[in-house]
């Protein structure tokens, strides 16, 4: 049996999150490493591996969701573009980024920016304006 992971850790309350959204088989909540305001972690509350070794059904319902979190972050932080990543490298167990960005704001999007770290009140702040 493989140890939990971080976000196994988070899912199940052993670590705090900035939750902004949860149902019975996802869990999202922002980054403490954003690129930008609003950068959202998508994560499935069965710890697998890798995004491509979840069931079909797991699948399509992660991105499904994906997509109804990043219409409303586009909406929420007035921005014209939430990009997506799927890097699967830091944390083993599968995930989803999205990242507001607006390319009238001079934001760029670089999938592997240097990393930075959000203070507390600045996550507590974001997740409660974008929670669903």
């Amino acid at each position: 049996m493989q140890e939990p992971s971080i976000f196994t850790r988070i899912i199940n309350g052993e670590i705090p999150c900035h939750k902004v959204y949860e149902d019975e088989r996802v869990l999202a909540f922002l980054t403490i490493n954003p690129v930008a305001d609003g950068h959202t972690l998508v994560v499935p509350k069965k710890q697998i591996d890798q995004l491509w070794d979840l069931e079909a059904d797991d699948y399509e319902y992660l991105w499904k969701t994906a997509q109804k979190i990043a219409l409303h972050l586009r909406t929420v932080m007035g921005v014209d573009r939430v990009g997506v990543v799927v890097k699967g490298f830091e944390v083993p167990h599968a995930h989803i980024h999205l990242v507001p960005v607006s390319r009238h704001r001079g934001v760029n999007f670089d999938p592997d920016p240097p990393p930075t770290t959000a203070d507390n009140d600045t996550l507590a702040a974001i997740a409660e304006r974008i929670r669903l």
